[in-house]
């Protein structure tokens, strides 16, 4: 059975720490939902309840940092990436600190707790500041190779996660390459370019559109930035029609990023974005909220239909 994302989170911080003495782990007095209290029950001298204080937590990521220390700070995405934005700004993207920034309860998966707490501007806020790394998990797998990764990789990083359990997408110990999208199903009549929960509905709306007789497409741009640019408009070339699909703002997350993409190449492609509207959600049941909001493999099949409908 799938692992929620914040379980498989918690035991690949936990197996990285086991590995690596460096791995600290800083908290804002969420560690249970945040599930850095795995990692905190066998490694009490490397872990820190910093409290209800976002902005310091990251300033003190920066800090261990700066001395040799791979720093994990962990909170909520709404949280980390506005409350911490000031010293990720200085101390990450100007100072190149490798800071990992752990946003969890991506999206709207934080649901009942409403509008104050759902993150669905974190991705365009992130991958703004120069020299920082972005990336959503799409299932258990990769967010195991997404922590590993975050400890190798010498460089400021936002890693958005999900308090949801995800359908498997990958096998246990799948391998992925940096800055490379990743195709999970071919198809000749549309793209499908999404991330975190909606790869899995993108698959889901491929499979059942197969059944009408269209050929989707489905890549998981897993990584926002570097974005996987020859990618994408290997996908216009062949495919002739693009739509997106995330779990955020239509304005400046992945949607955004392919639309740069593709309108910097001159590829003149339609596109379709399935995302959050310009609004914010309300509280309620997570999958109801989805459906509601436009974020659903409904809302993919949708979308796919539109676009085609423009393809010339």
């Amino acid at each position: 059975m799938a692992k929620s994302i914040r379980e498989a989170y918690g035991d690949a911080l936990l197996a990285c720490g086991r590995e690596n003495p460096d791995i600290v782990v800083l908290d804002a007095d969420v560690s249970g939902s945040t599930k850095s209290s795995t990692f905190k029950k066998e490694f009490p001298d490397r872990f820190f309840n910093v409290g209800i204080a976002e902005a310091n937590m990251t300033a003190m990521a920066a800090g261990f940092a700066s001395v040799g220390k791979i720093p994990f700070a962990n909170t909520f995405a709404a949280f980390i990436s506005t409350l911490g934005l000031l010293p990720a700004r200085a101390f990450g993207s100007y100072s190149k600190l490798p800071v990992k920034l752990m946003g969890a309860y991506g999206g709207l998966s934080d649901a009942f707790d409403g509008p104050s707490h759902h993150s669905v501007e974190d991705i365009a806020i992130m991958r703004s500041l120069p020299n920082f790394k972005v990336y959503v998990a799409s299932d258990a797998a990769q967010t195991h190779w997404l922590v590993r990764h975050a400890v190798e990789d010498h460089a400021p990083m936002y890693v958005r996660l999900s308090r949801d359990v995800f359908p498997d997408l990958y096998a246990p110990g799948e391998s992925f390459l940096d800055g490379k999208g990743r195709v999970v199903r071919e198809g000749r009549d549309i793209t499908v370019i999404a991330c975190g929960i909606l790869t899995g509905f993108a698959a889901e709306a491929a499979d059942d559109l197969a059944k009408e007789g269209l050929s989707v497409r489905v890549v998981d741009m897993f990584c926002i930035k570097p974005l996987d640019t020859e990618l994408i408009l290997a996908c216009a070339a062949e495919t002739g029609a693009i739509v997106t699909a995330e779990e955020h703002s239509v304005i400046g997350g992945l949607g955004g990023a392919v639309c740069e993409a593709l309108g910097e190449a001159g590829a003149g492609v339609p596109v379709g974005r399935v995302g959050l509207s310009d609004r914010h959600a309300e509280c309620g049941p997570y999958k109801k909220l989805l459906a509601k909001y436009g974020l659903d493999k409904q809302a993919v099949i949708s979308a796919v239909r539109a676009t085609l409908a423009r393809k010339i």
